[in-house]
């Protein structure tokens, strides 16, 4: 059988459209198989980390979004409960110089798919995948008007997100972590007292909770509030709203951001437990994005893995006649990324969001020495994985084992008023008074 295409993307989100988008525009035959006629709001990832705007403009779609859909928040602010130990210009003090990048997911959809249709691509979307067969050549098959296709191709493309049946159809064994955190979303609007490029994370380590609130501008704010996912508590439905603004005041945030705010979309809630497979790469199909790792959504790096995905398939492809190799080549690449960013996550999850004796003493120890030398505290959330590498060094860095007990009476370096790393005060930025957000 002649391949139709040289490759059939199953998913057309923001990892599956960005590949067709950018595979298109080279010159190579690509199919995208969408099922959703029309994008609707899910509570889901809608900011895209520094490091991760940074891989969007190697792909070239970063100033795409910015002139369809998406804003930047220039400025990250941290709060340990309701005291303010950061803020961050993130446009000036990461690698990339790129500040967070937000949007409305269903839009962001929209415009990327948009993009692949005039590159080149072609997408057929209302189909559903019913199955694939991997091999050389690969097929694909699929329904649509309750008619049954079947295409072949010489390379399968799985970005179905968390659920990916493509995962289970390529014979990919998932690894899942325990549960530990839960993490509730929605999105609000009038939200007009939050200033629209300022990012918010307050972190209440004695709840073992946090909250962070991402303007999207106009007034539009996704919020989420993480929490343990100890005995069935969940946050669901309109009624429940109340009692999301009661955990995010609990945690930190202050209570005037919510007045005049309303929900605009649905309130849901989620286990953070990661899941992801080793070499998402297989007898000519290759798993993108959520399909190959969903990573803790309570630390917002989802996205920015999905992007750095695309970033390497494509240039694995492009590099290399031999296909095979180069999803091999691509599966090493993304293992490498995915394993220091989920390393990482644990850390912080362990060092900021236990809760009980053992934890506070783990802080007790270790923030003086953070106040003292930031660095301690890896970078890989804003900088990406490549600029800091889980090793077991960097974690007895952060955690303060490297120095004896006997050292650690440690001063801040000079200036510092918290334990946090990034105290950037602009005086062109005004900060809010102690105590707020």
């Amino acid at each position: 059988m002649t391949n139709a295409y040289d490759i059939v993307t199953i998913g057309g989100g923001l990892a599956g459209a960005s590949l067709a988008k950018v595979m298109a525009e080279r010159g190579v035959r690509v199919l995208v198989l969408e099922r959703e006629t029309r994008f609707k709001d899910r509570v889901r990832g809608e900011a895209l980390f520094p490091w991760g705007a940074a891989e969007l403009e190697t792909l070239g779609l970063r100033r795409l979004l910015l002139s369809k859909c998406a804003t930047e928040n220039r400025w990250w602010d941290d709060f340990l409960g309701h005291d303010q130990i950061g803020h961050r210009d993130t446009a000036t003090d990461t690698p990339g110089r790129t500040a967070t990048l937000t949007f409305y997911h269903p839009e962001m959809q929209e415009t990327l798919l948009r993009s692949a249709v005039e590159a080149g691509a072609e997408v057929r979307r209302g189909v559903r995948a019913t199955g694939i067969s991997p091999g050389h050549p690969a097929k694909v098959t699929f329904e649509g008007a309750g008619r049954p296709e079947n295409v072949a191709t010489r390379f399968i493309v799985g970005a179905d997100g968390r659920s990916s049946v493509v995962r289970r159809w390529g014979g990919f064994a998932p690894r899942r972590d325990p549960p530990r955190l839960r993490i509730a979303g929605v999105l609000f609007e009038g939200m007009t007292s939050l200033a629209h490029d300022t990012t918010l994370m307050v972190i209440n380590p004695e709840l073992g909770q946090s909250s962070i609130l991402v303007p999207q501008g106009g007034g539009r704010v996704r919020a989420y509030v993480v929490f343990p996912s100890r005995g069935d508590r969940t946050l669901r439905g309109e009624r429940d709203v109340p009692r999301f603004i009661e955990d995010a005041i609990c945690t930190g945030v202050r209570q005037e951001l919510f007045e005049g705010a309303r929900s605009a979309g649905p309130l849901a809630t989620f286990e953070g437990a990661d899941t992801w497979v080793e070499q998402p790469y297989r007898d000519s199909v290759a798993l993108i994005g959520d399909a190959a790792a969903t990573s803790d959504p309570s630390w917002g790096q989802g996205l920015s893995l999905a992007v750095r995905d695309v970033r390497l398939l494509r240039d694995a492809l492009l590099a290399n006649d031999d296909w095979d190799r180069a999803g091999r080549a691509y599966a090493a690449g993304h293992d490498r990324g995915y394993a220091t960013i989920h390393a990482i996550e644990d850390w912080y999850t362990t060092f900021f969001l236990e809760t009980g004796p053992a934890a506070e003493a783990r802080r007790i120890r270790a923030l003086p020495l953070i106040a003292a030398e930031p660095d301690r505290m890896p970078d890989a959330f804003m900088a990406g994985p490549e600029a800091a590498p889980a090793t077991e060094s960097a974690r007895r860095r952060f955690f303060g084992e490297d120095v004896p007990e006997t050292g650690r009476a440690v001063q801040p370096s000079a200036g510092a008023k918290s334990s946090w790393p990034h105290r950037l005060h602009r005086p062109d930025h005004p900060q809010p008074p102690p105590g707020t957000i």
